[in-house]
């Protein structure tokens, strides 16, 4: 079995037993996907007591957890991680069980193919990115905190590897096309710049990501799109599926 559900935020709850009883007829060899926003690797230096205990209790689950990764991930620690090869593509590993999908990788799980791209633009930096550093910084912070701003802090709440390399992106495209340019899904944390219109109106702006997956829209076939980020639940269209909550069993 294959389920896949949107942002956490290190919120597992729809993963308890009482809200997810499907889990009573899963093994390891079954996994839900997390569309970003996964927030399990979030403390600044190492691992916290309650990420530990988060993870284990995981790590405990009768499945196997997978995320790609969004714009809120602790990047200096999630990328310190040892890359690991598992179904075809590089990946870290939290716990045995608990597992990120790298970016621009091809999982063959349970006979599928899926393609696997994290990252975002994060949308609620209106008030710009501190550095902890500044001599201004808690001067800077309290005018922020005062006027409701939201902001975030560079290497605490923001890393500017939530947008790809120039590396992961051609690594995408390569690993796609060893595959004929064609899979069983798709996985990523935003979506597609055409896609985002439609989501959004104008409200969202296209980045270097967002007009990336466009490209990989245009070029491979794919029969689901699966995606996070804009919190909601929506079928954008027949194969384009924003999923926030929700548990989708997609096979």
């Amino acid at each position: 079995m294959i389920y896949i559900t949107g942002d956490c935020h290190q919120d597992f709850e729809r993963f308890n037993l009482d809200v997810f009883p499907e889990q009573k007829e899963m093994t390891k060899d079954d996994c839900v996907i997390i569309c970003g926003d996964f927030g399990g690797v979030w403390n600044r230096n190492e691992e916290s007591s309650r990420e530990a205990k988060l993870m284990d209790w995981l790590e405990n689950r009768s499945f196997t957890t997978l995320f790609v990764d969004g714009n809120h991930e602790n990047f200096d620690r999630l990328y310190a991680y040892p890359v690991e090869k598992w179904h075809g593509g590089k990946v870290h590993k939290i716990r045995p069980s608990v597992i990120h999908l790298m970016r621009g990788q091809v999982f063959e799980i349970d006979g599928k193919s899926i393609f696997a791209f994290g990252g975002a633009s994060s949308h609620d930096i209106a008030g710009g990115i501190l550095e902890p550093d500044d001599p201004d910084f808690k001067k800077k912070k309290k005018e922020l905190d005062r006027g409701w701003y939201p902001y975030r802090i560079n290497h605490v709440s923001w890393w500017k590897q939530e947008l790809p390399s120039e590396e992961e992106m051609q690594e995408g495209i390569e690993n796609l096309a060893a595959h004929d340019n064609k899979v069983d899904f798709i996985v990523t944390h935003c979506c597609a710049s055409s896609t985002q219109t439609l989501l959004g109106g104008g409200l969202y702006k296209t980045d270097i990501l967002t007009e990336y997956h466009e490209k990989i829209r245009q070029n491979t076939s794919f029969k689901k799109w699966f995606f996070g980020h804009y919190h909601d639940n929506r079928n954008v269209n027949m194969e384009e599926i924003l999923i926030y909550e929700q548990m989708i069993r997609i096979w």
